[in-house]
Parts: structure tokens; C-alpha cells; sequence
């Protein structure tokens, strides 16, 4: 019955297999041996911030753009008539410039992209309450089960679902469809844009083996090269080794690339996933060497940071900064705190302490390209002023806060001018 089935990916008709939609007429009639029994999806939208720019702007429809924060940023996101000219995420912007010199370089707008995100959420919500977000632009679904709810298979559903994205928020998306996270994730990169690509049970082994040891994700350049000088030139040959000898050569991460191999992942797909850690960054116009201005943009950064944790609900223990040099060489410097917190005036406190021990002067002799603040080892902000050594200073500092932005949400960010006095004056903890 399987193999008799065809979906079409234009009217989301789907039936008996056959070249062309009957309904439609489309020749992009989808089929595979086990379209009607595989549940376990990844989409993903296709260059979702550049696509955004596109829909909202339609002469930039034809044209190369890049999403980015200017000459000395780094490349968000390039849609992909710019990737035709080598442009990728996370590039500095002056390289992809030099790649693409007619590139439209636009700055993001990220609530114009979490509202999209939303209406992707909520069209997704009403197949599966099983999504797990990776990030802003792609997400697992698992929609075994839901056959007999929809009156269609998962396939068919999900032609569905790309078409009313398609319709209702004006962008493209892939989607990769198997029986396992590792593979729909594997799939959806295998066609893109506007790809919906299958990898069965039945071929999972074979369509492995031919492939190099770095086709698995997290098979980085280093450990994919010593693989490769080990004689693992392909998947392959992992298989054939065994998970003994893969464990012993390769610890932990040669038993996974073992399991992989074979295509075996149990991992479910979970509704939330946890928030590791929050953090705010900023790249300066032109690199910065005195003290007092990386003291200035921390300020801002803590600020940020602090609001993102609070909007989240959580509250840290371990302070990160994280200062990028002129010739890109990264620092970062932690600190792990008595307490968890949430509060600006902490995170700045704790983060300017960590940056005089990395600038101890006014004028430094290394500038810096970035500075970012970030919080971890997150736990519920509601248990944050339950802890009994949560120092009492910290709850009149909350509570001066909790006005602050209670003032802004009501008045704006720039009616109220109090802890912006404090960027210069010089830290001092809590007491």
C-alpha cells in the first residue's frame, strides 16, 4: 500500500501514485516505499531572515541580500542568490562584501521574524503538540499517530502545512521526513529551498555507508581528519570497525558517530527544550581600546541580558564575559556567584570586576572588536529570593529594578534616565 502512495507537494492531494497530480496536474508528486508510515519531521524555514526581507520587500526578490549589522558585523543570514557567491551565516561582513560587492546589506528586525516564528508555531501547534523548537527557524516534529486525527499519513500532512505557510506567512520552508531525529534532520538538509526529503528505514543503512565520517553532525574538521588518517574514509568503515574498537580509539564521541552510522538515534522529540544559558553582544563600529567606552557598551550588555532573563523567568549563577580582539581572537572569563540572580547592577558589577582583570588599564594596548555578558547555570527566578543566603542588598536592588521596568513598559526605554547615569560611575558590590 505504501509504495502505491504519492503526495503532491503544489494542492497537498494525495492518493495512488501516479507522474502527475490528478488533481492539479503538477509533476511534483512526491513518493517513497514508506511516505505513509514514517512520523518523525524536521522543517526548517528556508534563509528565514533574508526571506522575511524579501516578502515584506519585493524588489529585493531577484537580488543577493544579506542580513547582517554592517561592514564590521558578521553575516546573520544570506539568502541564496547570495550563497551563490560563497556568502554564509557567520561570516564577516567585509569578506562577504568582497564575495558579493552588489549585495543588499539589510540590518535584522527581529520582531518582525519571532512574529513569523509565532505564526509558523501556531500552524505546526495544530498538527502535533510534540514540536521541539532548535531555534527560531527550525524545529522537530513527531506526528506518528496523528493519521487517524487528520484523515491523512504524516506526509500529507506536512505538504499541507508547507502549502499554508507558503500561503499564510509568505515564506518557503524544507522539510526532511524518517524515523528519527538524526535522519529528518539529515533529510531537510538534502533538498533546499522548498525541498521535502524521505530517508526510510529500509535504505538507511546503505544511504550511511557511502558517506564520509563528517557528513554527521558534530563530526567537526579536526575529529573528521583524524578519522581520516586513521583509514575512516566513510561511514562505512566505522560501521565495519565495531562500537568496541570506535569506544576505545575515540572515547564517548566514537561510540555516537558508531550509533549514527547505522542511523540508530532513540531520542525523542521533546516539547521544550531547555535554556542553557542567555546572553546579549554588540559589535563596535570601530575597534575599541579604552576602558571606560568597554565599560559603557558592558553596561548596555547587562541591561540587555538582565531583561531577557527576567522575560524568560530565569536567574544564573555563573557570569560570562566574552570580548573578541581586533585580530578576532576570543576571551571569555567566568564567575561563578554565591547566589543566582537576575538583576542589571549585578551582572555589570561582576562583569566590569571581569573585564579590568583582562584591560587592567584606562588605555589599553589590545583593542576589541565585541563585547557580550552572559548568565548561566540557569535555575526559576522564583527560587532565586528563596535561597536563604540571597543577600539583602539584592532584594532592594530588585525591587529599584522591578519599578524601573515597570516605569519603562509604561513610559518607554528613554523616559527613564536613572541607571543610565550609572555607566560611569565606578562599580561597587552590593552591600
Amino acid at each position: 500500500m505504501d509504495r502505491d502512495l504519492g503526495i503532491c507537494r503544489d494542492c497537498d492531494w494525495f492518493g495512488e501514485a501516479s507522474p502527475r497530480c490528478p488533481q492539479c496536474d503538477s509533476v511534483r508528486v512526491l513518493k517513497h516505499d514508506e511516505l505513509g508510515t514514517l512520523g518523525i519531521a524536521h522543517l526548517d524555514c528556508d534563509a528565514f531572515f533574508a526571506a522575511i526581507e524579501k516578502r515584506d520587500d519585493p524588489d529585493l526578490a531577484d537580488k543577493p541580500v544579506v542580513i547582517g549589522g554592517g561592514r564590521r558585523g558578521v553575516v546573520s543570514t544570506a539568502c541564496y542568490v547570495a550563497r551563490t557567491y560563497g556568502v554564509r551565516s557567520a561570516m564577516p561582513m567585509f569578506q562577504a562584501l568582497r564575495l558579493c560587492p552588489d549585495a543588499t546589506i539589510v540590518r535584522p528586525r527581529f520582531e518582525a521574524y519571532r512574529e513569523a516564528a509565532h505564526q509558523i508555531r501556531q500552524l505546526m501547534t495544530a498538527l502535533t503538540p510534540l514540536i521541539q523548537p532548535v531555534s527560531i527557524d527550525e524545529a522537530y516534529l513527531d506526528l506518528r499517530g496523528t493519521a487517524r486525527l487528520h484523515g491523512r499519513p504524516p506526509a500529507a500532512s506536512l505538504a499541507r502545512l508547507v502549502r499554508k505557510i507558503s500561503d499564510e506567512v509568505g515564506i518557503d520552508v524544507s522539510i526532511g521526513l524518517s524515523h528519527n531525529k538524526f535522519l529528518a534532520k539529515t533529510a531537510s538538509d538534502l533538498d533546499k529551498p522548498r525541498g521535502f526529503a524521505i530517508i526510510g528505514k529500509a535504505e538507511t543503512e546503505d544511504f550511511l555507508r557511502g558517506q564520509p565520517p563528517s557528513f554527521v553532525r558534530g563530526v567537526g574538521t579536526s575529529f573528521a581528519g583524524k578519522l581520516e588518517r586513521d583509514g575512516f574514509r566513510t561511514l562505512a568503515d566505522v560501521q565495519a570497525a565495531g562500537p568496541r574498537a570506535m569506544a576505545d580509539r575515540y572515547g564517548e564521541a566514537g561510540l555516537r558517530l558508531y550509533r549514527l552510522s547505522f542511523g540508530r538515534d532513540d531520542r525523542p522529540v521533546t516539547p521544550e527544550r531547555e535554556t542553557k544559558s542567555i546572553s546579549s553582544e554588540t559589535t563596535f563600529g570601530e575597534d575599541v581600546g579604552d576602558r571606560d567606552a568597554l565599560e559603557d557598551r558592558l553596561y548596555a550588555m547587562a541591561q540587555k541580558t538582565a531583561r531577557r532573563a527576567k522575560e524568560k523567568g530565569f536567574a544564573g549563577r555563573v557570569v560570562t564575559l566574552k570580548l573578541k580582539t581586533s585580530d578576532f581572537k576570543l576571551l571569555t572569563r567566568r564567575r561563578t556567584l554565591g547566589v543566582h540572580t537576575n538583576l542589571a547592577r549585578v551582572l555589570y558589577d561582576e562583569g566590569v570586576s571581569l573585564l579590568r582583570e583582562e584591560v587592567p588599564s584606562r588605555a589599553s594596548r589590545r583593542t576589541f572588536r565585541l563585547i557580550g555578558l552572559g548568565l548561566s547555570d540557569l535555575t526559576l527566578a522564583e527560587a532565586m529570593t528563596r535561597d536563604f543566603a540571597y543577600p539583602e542588598a539584592h532584594r532592594k536592588i530588585g525591587s529599584q529594578e522591578a519599578a524601573l521596568d515597570a516605569l519603562r513598559a509604561r513610559f518607554g526605554d528613554e523616559a527613564i534616565g536613572t541607571l543610565r547615569d550609572a555607566r560611569l560611575r565606578k562599580p561597587r558590590s552590593p552591600s
